[in-house]
């Protein structure tokens, strides 16, 4: 495995961090048979202490049907074989700190798998119907009118009459958090795997867990929500935060609200340490948009003392070269489509420059894989197609497997180098991607990453100061004069007074002025 490259930090660790999420069905297939595994990601931890990241976020690698991704757990105390066993992910937990690498797991606490025992025994009728939301329905009408999150009813209705209730697919029942025996479950499942030298979770769909218990019809304009953001939700993380203290583990939330007041309260130092930034993620790529959404992203954390964290991209969103390189340049579900026109080249420029923005902010940065070698969002044939969202849409949304697609790791093997033969196809192009190819191309999307991420601590842990800059341009310093410039203006500028050009996400022009679509760091 080669020697370890650095130390674990011991304090607040998670502050600056740059996490990098694998999605592990998807990253590297030590075996062979087409499907990512632990034992690839072993093999490539190497490469990941190289890229000079802190940690690792897994997405669910449980035991599941798959049915979403495995996001639908049917064991939490359990690997899926298809990745491996619960040894080899202890050993990958240990190997991965040797290089410096803390792991984090992602907890999918809203619902279970349809093949989890509970819900199998509450099929059969048994007192484990009082952890879902089994109804009756109204005559031949469900529950209530709620929707399903991937479309389509939120309600499926069994053979003896009752309904049961299912934010997002019908595989993927949800539990019923007022129950005593749901929140203790999920207590000792997360001391299992702090115990098991997990550095930290990720919470799914955490803003959606306690439902009103009257299960009401959806009003528009209600001053409560039936089932988004409930005051209750509050007490479940200060009992898990008390868990996390123990062992100095951290949480980091999906929560995503529009009200960035209650979106801080799940941020309060008794609560979870951080939450994922969606408002930069699906931003546009607009000089104004994009300081308005850190500067409120800033302030917002602030009166709790939460560190912000800035993506651009994950395992359910288009690609980030992909989206930048259309004319909507925002991210929303509402909008995907198929067939949407897309410049690769501009949509790689523009790439490039976010990532030394989303580098240079302060707080925490999260890097989904495939995003440090510029990979685009793959054209899925539909015949290829396993995003439930996809299907519940009536087939007009092309799903979130193109952002999914099985990694590049060696130009010139089988499959690029994945392994066998991948669970998604490949794009035709896709060698030329290729992690080794990149590894020795100075001007390459993974260099890039690789630079920038080890000069990144030049920022310091200091506060960002807006610098004077023409319109279309983002200029800001963080501590001892380094400066981060991006210009998304039509026409070149030029630069400010410095001593040391540290980077650069693109050349500058033959007058040495910063192109449209390229950012820098300077040293003043």
């Amino acid at each position: 495995m080669g020697q370890p490259t650095h130390a674990l930090p011991q304090t607040d660790w998670w502050r600056t961090a740059v996490i990098y999420q694998v999605y592990v069905r998807s990253f590297a297939d030590g075996d062979g048979d087409g499907t990512g595994d632990l034992a690839g990601v072993r093999a490539r931890l190497p490469y990941l202490a190289e890229l000079g990241v802190d940690a690792l976020w897994f997405t669910p690698w449980y035991l599941s049907p798959l049915k979403d991704g495995g996001y639908d757990v049917a064991d939490y105390r359990a690997i899926d074989p298809a990745f491996g066993t619960l040894a080899e992910a202890e050993k990958l937990i240990a190997e991965a700190r040797s290089y410096g690498i803390r792991t984090l797991v992602d907890i999918v606490p809203n619902h279970v798998s349809d093949q989890h025992p509970w819900f199998r025994a509450a099929l059969r009728g048994g007192s484990e119907r009082e952890l879902f939301h089994f109804r009756a329905g109204r005559g031949d009408l469900a529950p209530n009118d709620w929707r399903s999150q991937f479309g389509g009813p939120a309600w499926t209705r069994l053979p003896d009459g009752d309904w049961y209730l299912h934010l997002f697919a019908p595989e993927q029942p949800d539990l019923n958090w007022s129950h005593p025996a749901v929140r203790q479950e999920h207590e000792d499942i997360l001391r299992f795997w702090f115990e098991r030298g997990v550095a930290g979770v990720r919470i799914d769909s955490a803003a959606l867990l306690v439902k009103d218990p009257r299960l009401p019809n959806f009003v528009e304009g209600r001053d409560r929500h039936p089932y988004v953001d409930r005051d209750e939700l509050h007490d479940v993380y200060r009992s898990w935060r008390r868990i996390a203290d123990e062992y100095d583990g951290i949480f980091v939330g999906e929560v995503w609200l529009p009200d960035t007041e209650r979106f801080a309260r799940y941020l309060r130092p008794d609560e979870l340490h951080t939450a994922f930034n969606f408002s930069f993620m699906t931003c546009p790529w607009d000089a104004d948009r994009l300081r308005t959404s850190i500067d409120e992203t800033l302030a917002e954390h602030a009166p709790v003392g939460a560190p912000a964290t800035w993506v651009l991209c994950n395992h359910d969103v288009t690609r980030t070269v992909t989206r930048y390189g259309r004319e909507d340049t925002a991210f929303d579900f509402a909008t995907k489509a198929f067939g949407t026109p897309t410049d690769l080249s501009l949509g790689t420029r523009r790439a490039r420059a976010a990532a030394l923005l989303s580098l240079a902010l302060p707080g925490a940065v999260y890097v989904y894989q495939g995003e440090e070698l510029g990979l685009p969002e793959a054209d899925i044939p539909r015949d290829s197609i396993e995003d439930p969202m996809h299907f519940r849409s009536g087939g007009t949304d092309p799903g979130r497997d193109g952002c999914r697609v099985p990694l590049p790791w060696v130009a010139e093997a089988p499959h690029a180098g994945f392994g066998g033969e991948p669970w998604l196809p490949q794009p035709a192009d896709w060698p030329s991607y290729a992690a080794d190819r990149q590894a020795q191309d100075p001007a390459s999307m993974l260099t890039l990453y690789r630079q920038a991420i080890r000069i990144r601590p030049v920022f310091g842990d200091g506060p960002l100061a807006w610098l004077p800059a023409p319109d279309g341009v983002l200029a800001f310093t963080r501590a001892d004069g380094v400066m981060c410039l991006v210009n998304l203006a039509d026409t070149p500028g030029d630069l400010p007074a410095h001593t040391e050009l540290l980077l650069g996400s693109g050349p500058l022009d033959d007058r040495g002025r910063l192109p449209k679509d390229t950012a820098v760091w300077l040293r003043a």
